[in-house]
């Protein structure tokens, strides 16, 4: 019998071992005094949010995105975000960061204005890009905010690694290969994520008006699901009739690639009817499936820093997996950075799992398992007589998890040997609390500090929302950083000119140049 990849791992020195690469993207929106989406552009001393190496926006002018520096520690990293969120919360002037994953209080599609990012070409495809997911789905599943986690293991890993194993690849292609193994065992138990750190189980009225649902009523202006975990990641968030008929297979890079792009080459009847212009606008990019890669919804994605102009497959294929995205978070409305390092350090742990366990490729009846089982964990996570399918039989969820949760002690353990300290085990014993007695999830959580508080989805968040505020406008910046996030302000600025300036193309023939780069 074959030695097994966590007895390999075991051949590690503690000096061998480097630890994990680690950065957060942080979504969240701007919201008027109110409780209301912010109507303002976004904030100059913010900076340029086409160039800004740490502020952006996401969908939304009202729907910032903080993007932290890549960190070999879970503190560094979280020190960074929280400067970040400082910086930010101190120019917001009298608006807040909304805390939650749920929206705050909107008016309809008209109410969400989609992110400006300037004259120049490559803003103005940022720009088109956003108002063709908006002539396709829709405003309002585009409010919605997550903190997206990205992990990858450094060079000198992989090189041991690869020793250990015998392997004669490229080292490129080891590590696309590696990833990918990774990837199927996380989606094999991306449900447990759901159940851990699913934090929206309700929100506001208004992101419904006028929609059919099965949530149940909290409050005159609040919906919310009896045992759902993330609404966000459910049948109200992120999903759509066209993507339901993609088939992206995950099994490797290649295969990735391949359908990914299949589908952005793909066209789709609803959308070509739409067209690509409105009078002399553009108003979505193509009339495929997908316009972009980015367009495709899924709770993990394989990335490559792409270079100018490059596209994301493009970049893949050139140079192989970097990291992997995790994208199904939902933002922790308890924390005034929307993470925690507890959280931090269990999704390395469950992350290095999945590489070290048995992954065989998915076949097309497993991954409909998978889909059912992380469906049926965002919609009934919190249902004690929820099962779940595993190996060809029904478990229930609470042995399913709490399973999960022990596979994880011995390399817990031996991280914190290697290491020193109990980083790990303590991160597991947070989970484990999670789950033991009442279940204490993050979804409960939020139930529960609303029923407290007698205040529904809109007046809770806006609480959390000054209290986060308040939290970081009292901490301040020492001169230093400061001096650094007001230099990046206005560097930013200038190289959006700059970047505007030397464009001379016209945008139609830019865009028919990218179209077929």
């Amino acid at each position: 019998m074959a030695e097994s990849r966590h007895s390999v791992f075991r051949q590690f020195a503690a000096s061998d071992w480097d630890g994990f690469l680690k950065g957060v993207e942080k979504e969240g929106l701007r919201v008027d005094r109110n409780g209301f989406i912010a109507q303002t552009p976004h904030p100059e001393a913010l900076g340029s949010a086409l160039a800004h190496p740490r502020i952006t926006t996401d969908y939304s002018e009202a729907l910032l995105e903080l993007i932290t520096p890549v960190f070999n520690s879970t503190g560094g990293m979280l020190k960074s975000l929280r400067d970040i969120h400082t910086f930010v919360q101190q120019n917001l002037g009298d608006e807040v960061f909304w805390a939650a994953s749920m929206p705050c209080e909107l008016d309809g599609d008209a109410s969400i204005p989609i992110a400006e990012y300037g004259s120049s070409n490559i803003g103005r495809l940022k720009h088109v890009y956003r108002q063709g997911l908006a002539v396709r789905y829709g405003r309002m599943m585009q409010s919605i905010a997550g903190a997206h986690y990205n992990l990858s293991l450094p060079d000198s890993f992989w090189q041991k690694w690869q020793a250990l194993l015998g392997n004669e690849q490229s080292l490129k292609d080891f590590k696309s290969d590696q990833y990918f193994w990774l990837i199927r065992n996380f989606r094999r138990r991306s449900w447990l994520l759901m159940l851990l750190f699913g934090a929206s189980p309700a929100l506001d009225a208004s992101f419904v008006a006028g929609v059919s649902h099965d949530l149940s009523r909290f409050d005159e202006r609040s919906w919310y699901g009896e045992w759902a975990t993330s609404l966000r990641m459910g049948d109200l968030g992120y999903h759509n009739n066209a993507q339901a008929s993609l088939n992206i297979c995950f099994n490797e890079l290649s295969t990735y690639t391949q359908t990914l792009d299949r589908a952005i080459h793909t066209a789709w009847p609803a959308y070509e009817a739409i067209g690509t212009r409105r009078g002399d606008e553009f108003i979505q990019i193509n009339t495929s499936v997908l316009q972009i890669e980015n367009e495709y919804y899924s709770a993990v994605r394989p990335k490559r820093t792409t270079e100018r102009e490059e596209k994301p497959i493009q970049a893949l294929e050139a140079r192989g997996v970097e990291y992997i995205e995790v994208r199904c978070l939902d933002l922790d409305p308890f924390s005034p950075v929307g993470v925690n390092e507890a959280q931090i350090d269990f999704l390395d742990l469950f992350l290095l799992d999945c590489l070290l366990s048995d992954s065989p490729r998915i076949g097309d009846a497993e991954c409909e398992r998978l889909d059912d089982n992380y469906k049926d964990v965002v919609a009934r996570g919190r249902h004690r007589e929820l099962s779940l399918c595993r190996g060809g039989q029904r478990t229930p969820v609470s042995q399913a998890a709490t399973g999960l949760l022990e596979q994880l002690e011995p390399l817990a353990e031996l991280l914190d040997g290697w290491q020193g300290g109990e980083t790990y085990r303590k991160a597991l014993a947070a989970q484990r609390e999670v789950l033991s007695g009442e279940w204490s999830v993050p979804s409960a959580r939020v139930l529960e500090a609303m029923r407290a508080s007698g205040m529904g989805h809109r007046e809770w968040g806006m609480d959390m929302a000054r209290q986060h505020q308040q939290t970081l406008r009292q901490e301040g910046l020492n001169a230093e950083v400061l001096g650094a996030f007001e230099t990046m302000t206005s560097d930013s600025l200038a190289m959006q000119q700059q970047m505007e300036r030397a464009d001379t193309l016209p945008f139609g023939e830019f865009l028919e140049h990218y179209l077929h780069s």
